[in-house]
């Protein structure tokens, strides 16, 4: 046998005489006369912490982005041709309902107003006369027919006259705030020119999409929550319209609330965060959502029943970020394990954490007991 051999062979018996008195001993001789002293060791059941399932209110909340928009809102633009004569509003002013913000000059149109006032006047005297002349049977048809015409072509021309005429006035259509002016007196504009903007901010309309499946649960008059950047708080908005149909790139619906706004904090254009209530339970049965375990073809809980765990098949409803209902497989006032779920077995025994242990007999009380002293 080789010297490299031998060696191998004392190592090996060296490790397994090593082993060998690592091992623990359950029985230790004393002193001569000395009674044994005895070591049981027995695991304790684990300690876990529970949950009483009671009823509380739960809801089911969708959280999404919307915006603000005016309740109404215009481009003040002039609709005719013409000089601007006096400018009548203040920037950023509220204005009334027919309130006069710009003035034309509509001298050449005030002239062409008399001068087809006057023709008019002239030809239904005329019509007038040919009238009685026709009703004496003295003219024809014709010429009763054509005096009328001329009378009722003046009539319209002076009509439209007067539509021209009050459109070198421009008015506001609504109440609103006045926005910053884009044009000066004694500036020539042409139709369609731009002149101001006219908002109505109070109140402001709130917009945002919803998933197509929660589309039947906002319907008008529903409460929405929500806020925006740089305004304290949150505010309520109420739904008034939806979109009839489904937005086929994004499979979302459209929605319009209304919300106060008095003072204006809200400006249109904002970035608002919404919360909806999707569904609300007055009184479900709720757990921790760590509670629940999903397993193959369902759910379950562990419950603590006479001291042991017992696994449990649930079905579960709404869930929040840390609660989940539970519709079915728990009643009020059971108790859920929510930690120590690793160590849990059927019908293991179990510890609460904050009850009091129950006292273990002496043979299974993992004391040592000393010797006697004689």
């Amino acid at each position: 046998m080789s010297t490299a051999v031998r060696r191998g062979l004392w190592v090996v018996v060296a490790a397994a005489v090593l082993a060998a008195l690592a091992v623990p001993k359950l029985v230790t001789s004393g002193r001569d006369g000395d009674e044994a002293v005895s070591v049981t060791r027995t695991d304790s059941p684990p300690l876990v912490e529970v949950h009483t399932v009671a009823a509380e209110r739960l809801a089911e909340t969708l959280v999404t982005t919307g915006a603000i928009y005016a309740d109404e809102r215009v481009e003040v633009v002039s609709e005719i041709a013409g000089k601007i004569e006096r400018i009548l509003f203040e920037e950023g002013a509220r204005v009334p309902a027919g309130a006069l913000l710009v003035a034309m000059d509509d001298r050449e149109l005030t002239a062409e107003r008399e001068r087809a006032a006057a023709r008019l006047e002239l030809a239904e005297r005329r019509a007038e006369r040919q009238k009685q002349l026709y009703d004496d049977g003295l003219i024809s048809d014709q010429d009763y027919d054509t005096a009328a015409t001329e009378a009722d072509a003046l009539a319209a021309e002076l009509r439209l006259i007067e539509a021209r005429l009050t459109k070198t006035q421009i008015r506001a259509p609504f109440a609103g705030v006045v926005g910053l002016r884009r044009i000066s007196e004694g500036a020539y504009v042409s139709p369609q020119t731009r002149v101001t903007t006219l908002i109505d901010t109070d109140p402001v309309k709130l917009e945002f999409a919803v998933p197509e499946r929660y589309a039947a649960d906002f319907g008008p008059g529903k409460t929405v929550e929500f806020r925006v950047a740089g305004v304290e708080g949150s505010r309520r908005a109420i739904v008034y319209a939806v979109e009839p149909s489904v937005d086929p790139a994004t499979r979302t619906v459209p929605v319009r609330a209304t919300s106060p706004n008095p003072g204006g904090v809200l400006l249109p254009g904002a970035f608002a965060d919404v919360t909806l209530a999707v569904r609300e339970v007055p009184d479900a049965l709720t757990v921790p959502s760590i509670a629940v375990i999903p397993e193959l073809g369902g759910k379950r809980v562990w419950v603590v029943e006479d001291g042991a765990a017992q696994p449990r098949p649930v079905e579960t409803g709404i869930r929040t970020g840390d609660r989940v209902e539970v519709t079915s497989g728990l009643a009020a006032g059971e108790r859920v394990i929510v930690t120590g779920l690793q160590l849990v077995r059927p019908g293991l025994e179990v510890e609460v954490a904050g009850e009091a242990a129950p006292e273990a007999d002496d043979a299974g009380s993992g004391t040592i007991s000393e010797p006697s002293a004689d």
